[in-house]
């Protein structure tokens, strides 16, 4: 036998011997299919944190913790199977396993969830928010039986920031409001009341041209939503007046399915969801900056709100937290106690306690 013939074999019986310990070691590592998916595109602060942080950490937590599980992640974001409008029931129905859903369209299904909704004012510190919702989505007994029977686990909490003023006119005084036609969709048109403003209904994909052709004045909205729209260019006055920040749902995951996953999985979600949560506070803190300077070099002319103006506003609203807590079945009342108590506790100071009026 010549040296290349011999080399040639025992190269060949290596491979085949390697080949068996080869599979053996995979066949011990489960490849678990995950579908993810949401209503709105990865540029959307509520959904980037699941394809630029969730995903990966999952990934990562299982390679550090026994690397027995790899998941094949089956990506439908920028509505490929679902609007806005079904964001519940995507997951609740298993369309995805995971996915984000916006309690924000779900004031019939998710009452509770949209607590903040009805409870403006409350504070404007979106991280504080975030994190009493972390705790609340899985703590306080009436929540977590609404995600239950929605079939739902809650993993991350999503937020705004704060919301303010964007109007075509100058806002010194809660009086400039007056007859005033300002765009505010669903439950926020109930933060007008007592303003003398009139509430149009909209959406940011609509607040530009609304107010460009007259149908509205202004806008209610946020800063980080409000800045792909360049609503400041037909409304370029800002006027900061703190509505509060909102939470606005969750990156959830099918019930059924998380109970069936390896607990290494479970584990995974439930460990990197919270971390999500950081990951999403962190970068909304950041785009508010950036948005408030761009707006700013872009002719915007930002004043805030008297603070003498900014309290008659919130004592002229009528009691909107005993009319939700009134509509939103059992376990509302204790709910609401819960998050004012979860607010004070973390350190802030809502200038309407609307829990001691419910």
């Amino acid at each position: 036998m010549t040296k290349t013939t011999r080399r040639s074999f025992i190269a060949a019986g290596a491979a085949a011997t390697a080949l068996p310990l080869f599979n053996i070691k995979a066949s011990a590592q489960q490849t678990l299919t995950v579908q993810i998916g949401s209503s709105h595109p990865v540029q959307n602060m509520w959904v980037s944190q699941m394809k630029n942080f969730f995903q990966p950490e999952v990934d990562k937590f299982l390679r550090d913790n026994g690397n027995s599980v790899k998941i094949n992640w089956r990506e439908a974001y920028g509505g490929t199977l679902y609007k806005f409008q079904d964001t519940m029931e995507a997951v609740r129905d298993n369309i995805v396993d995971i996915g984000y859903v916006g309690a924000l369209w779900e004031g019939s299904t998710m009452p509770l969830q949209n607590i903040t909704y009805f409870t403006p004012f409350s504070g404007g510190d979106h991280t504080l928010i975030a994190n009493v919702f972390q705790d609340l989505n899985t703590s306080n007994a009436a929540l977590k039986a609404s995600y239950a029977r929605l079939k739902l686990m809650p993993l991350t909490s999503l937020v705004t920031d704060t919301y303010h003023l964007w109007t075509n006119f100058p806002i010194k005084s809660v009086d400039d409001l007056r007859n005033k036609k300002i765009s505010a969709p669903g439950t926020s048109a109930n933060w007008l009341q007592g303003t003398g403003a009139t509430p149009v209904d909209g959406a940011l994909t609509t607040y530009y041209t609304d107010i460009q052709t007259g149908v509205s004045e202004g806008c209610i909205s946020f800063f980080v939503g409000i800045l792909p729209t360049r609503v400041y260019e037909v409304a370029k006055y800002v006027t900061k007046v703190d509505l509060g920040a909102m939470s606005v749902g969750t990156v959830s995951c099918n019930l059924d399915r998380f109970n069936a996953f390896p607990k290494v999985v479970q584990d995974a979600m439930v460990r990197v969801g919270k971390a999500t949560t950081k990951a999403h506070t962190d970068d909304v803190n950041a785009r508010i900056d950036a948005a408030e300077k761009e707006m700013a070099a872009k002719g915007a002319i930002i004043t805030t709100l008297p603070e003498a103006e900014r309290q008659r506003w919130i004592k002229g609203l009528p009691n909107l937290g005993k009319t939700w807590a009134d509509s939103s079945g059992e376990g509302s009342r204790d709910l609401l106690k819960g998050y004012f108590a979860a607010l004070r506790a973390g350190g802030g100071k809502p200038p309407r306690d609307w829990s001691a009026e419910a």
